[in-house]
């Protein structure tokens, strides 16, 4: 609870989720936070998007979108190699994204500059 903080869409400030959701690290080169539950005002269309570059080549994902603006927040791996496995089915934010509030001291801050605890997966 110390850390606690709420996510908002960078557009729109909808509210899409918050950080006792949290559930994994951030994977180098994708600058994203992990999360296992995101709001209702987190949508994604049925079909899949394949990446032809960076961090997500050759996976299959869906695209979130802020329902309330629709603003690209991030992305849910339905396919990938196995080095980015254990993110599939969960809920990937894009740093750049979102803005953080912070409960504790109840300021606004960029999601690329909060440094959340450690928070692993089991395998």
């Amino acid at each position: 609870p110390e850390e606690c903080a709420v996510f908002h869409c960078r557009g729109c400030w909808t509210v899409l989720g918050d950080s006792l959701q949290l559930c994994g690290q951030e994977p180098p080169g994708l600058g994203v936070l992990i999360c296992f539950k995101v709001t209702s005002d987190v949508t994604w269309e049925d079909s899949l998007l394949v990446g032809l570059e960076g961090a997500l080549l050759g996976c299959a994902y869906y695209l979130l979108s802020c329902r309330s603006c629709g603003l690209a927040v991030g992305f849910s791996l339905y396919s990938s190699g196995s080095d980015l496995a254990y993110l599939r089915g969960l809920f990937c934010f894009f740093k750049d994204s979102i803005i953080c509030y912070l409960l504790k001291n109840q300021m606004i801050i960029e999601a690329s500059k909060v440094n959340f605890p450690a928070v692993t997966l089991k395998e």
